[in-house]
């Protein structure tokens, strides 16, 4: 399909829906018949910290690859694990093919598939596909998202995500992790945040349960462009908020907030600055 506009309208984003949706249930019958079974974690930082990969990422990667490579032949794509393939489209494809891959590699359900549409640099289409909870998340435009439950038996099911638009600082559920990257140091400037991180934070599932209301705001730290691409379009479509910590566009990845209101956004961005 070529877009010869700068805005996506409704067919174009149901055509891209379509096909991830269709993905993320091939994903899953990938994962289930090729990679759920004993594996090895190699360290990619060598001694200077822990980013574990498997063959498994690897594997969904290329698998990724080969169905877009096959469906959109002129597209860009980026990958975690194999980089870019430059072309001259304006559309490009942000994968992470697992995302929480710590939590893959010690069995934990959480980790998921990323996948991100991007049209002129922007994410337009976010999927968030979880194969060991059997759902995944997708925006259909930039204001109607779903999560569906796919069903072994009979039909799918689908509900629509909401932020919870009623949260007040007062009341209001912050998940969050740092991954170690900030110091004690940093940390200690920041006490009322800590003590408002009440929630776990499951790696993208955490994201998702935002856009379902289910937690108000979620903070993360260092993140990469295929870590967020895919999760942004969801969100907004979701009636959420996302900037990095200094509130600047999250697209470009970095320290990440997300709010369901403004007034909630701009208080947290005010408790977090001393961390900078």
């Amino acid at each position: 399909m070529i877009v010869a506009m700068d805005q996506f309208g409704k067919k174009e984003f149901r055509y891209y829906a379509n096909f991830l949706s269709s993905l993320a249930k091939d994903m899953t019958r990938f994962y289930y018949l090729k990679l759920n079974k004993p594996f090895k974690v190699i360290n990619k930082s060598k001694g200077k910290g822990y980013d574990p990969v498997t063959k498994a990422d690897r594997a969904f990667e290329k698998f990724i690859r080969s169905k877009i490579k096959k469906r959109f032949p002129t597209h860009e794509i980026i990958g975690e694990e194999f980089g870019r393939k430059k072309t001259k489209s304006d559309f490009t494809w942000v994968i992470d093919p697992i995302d929480g891959t710590r939590s893959f590699v010690i069995g934990n359900p959480t980790w998921s598939n990323l996948i991100a549409l991007n049209y002129k640099g922007n994410p337009i289409v976010g999927l968030a596909n979880f194969p060991k909870l059997s759902k995944y998340y997708l925006n259909y435009s930039n204001k109607t998202a779903y999560v569906v439950n796919i069903a072994c038996v009979g039909k799918d099911k689908k509900k629509k995500l909401l932020v919870n638009k009623k949260a007040t600082f007062k009341n209001v559920k912050v998940a969050g992790a740092f991954h170690g990257w900030l110091s004690l140091k940093k940390q200690s400037k920041i006490p009322k945040v800590l003590k408002l991180m009440q929630f776990p934070c499951f790696d993208a599932l955490s994201y998702a349960h935002f856009c379902e209301g289910k937690i108000d705001i979620v903070l993360q730290c260092q993140n990469k462009i295929w870590d967020v691409h895919a999760l942004i379009p969801i969100i907004s479509a979701a009636g959420g908020i996302a900037s990095n910590w200094k509130n600047g566009d999250a697209k470009h990845g970095g320290s990440i907030l997300v709010s369901a209101n403004k007034t909630i956004h701009k208080k947290m961005l005010k408790l977090l600055k001393p961390a900078l």
